[in-house]
């Protein structure tokens, strides 16, 4: 039996969500993407595969899922189709074709992350949903050289929550730096939010915020750029005591060997 196969790129806020994973008594992006994709389709002859996973209150600019058919769908019909029944806080951007070939968890893959934070005042709770509104005065000059201690080939043990005997511990990060928030931005924003830029092949579970927690620790005077340097030189088993918190966190943009 022919079967079709579909890539299909998204958005969403994750702030009210428990990850893209399904999990049970919990809301979760992948259970509504399936259920918005039943009243599409009209028919529940489908399987949809995530291209990874993001963790609870996540927000994603760019994400993309694999939908697996029996039958051909009109791609121009179906995408408007398709946002009628998803929820506001997740939108289908775009839809192509892919061969029987591509595998979404297995092509090669960069992924964009931002952490977006703010430092020094008292912010707008509307903000918090995807900013980290931290209070307390931080020195943004010593987090832009912590930062790119983290590019390069590390272990990054240190950074990862229990990691299997299978985890691939050896990472490389092609893009670690802090600049100005200039992307994103909005009335009730504070005057002024940073972006932490992060790019990789392949994350650990939650290393970008516990990479970020350190930077924040860096900027609070609780460590030194030493001891982040240490930290990928001589891996460490002792748990990070401090994890960013997960509002901050965006996946901005998948770029896959295909040329999205």
């Amino acid at each position: 039996m022919q079967k079709y196969f579909y890539l299909v790129h998204i958005q969403y806020l994750g702030f009210r969500f428990h990850g893209w994973a399904k999990q049970p008594k919990v809301k979760t992006l992948h259970q509504m993407v399936d259920k918005s994709l039943k009243f599409a389709l009209g028919h529940e002859e489908y399987k949809s595969l995530g291209s990874g996973r993001t963790d609870s209150k996540v927000s994603a600019n760019h994400f993309a899922f694999e939908l697996f058919l029996k039958e051909p769908i009109d791609m121009e019909e179906f995408l408007p189709l398709l946002n009628q029944n998803l929820s506001a806080d997740i939108r289908a951007i775009k839809i192509e074709e892919v061969d029987k070939e591509f595998n979404i968890i297995n092509t090669p893959k960069i992924k964009e992350y931002l952490y977006l934070f703010s430092f020094g005042e008292k912010a707008h709770p509307f903000a918090a949903s995807l900013v980290n509104l931290l209070e307390e005065d931080l020195d943004i000059e010593l987090m832009k050289e912590g930062a790119l201690l983290f590019e390069g080939i590390h272990n990054f043990k240190t950074y990862c929550t229990k990691p299997s005997e299978n985890t691939v511990l050896e990472r490389e990060i092609l893009v670690s730096r802090i600049e100005e928030n200039k992307l994103y931005t909005a009335s009730f924003f504070p005057k002024k939010t940073y972006a932490y830029h992060i790019h990789s092949k392949g994350f650990m579970r939650n290393q970008v915020r516990l990479m970020m927690g350190q930077l924040i620790r860096l900027g609070k005077g609780e460590v030194s750029l030493d001891e982040i340097r240490e930290s990928l030189i001589t891996p460490s088993d002792k748990h990070l005591d401090y994890i960013a918190s997960a509002s901050g966190l965006m996946l901005n943009k998948i770029h896959f060997e295909t040329g999205e």
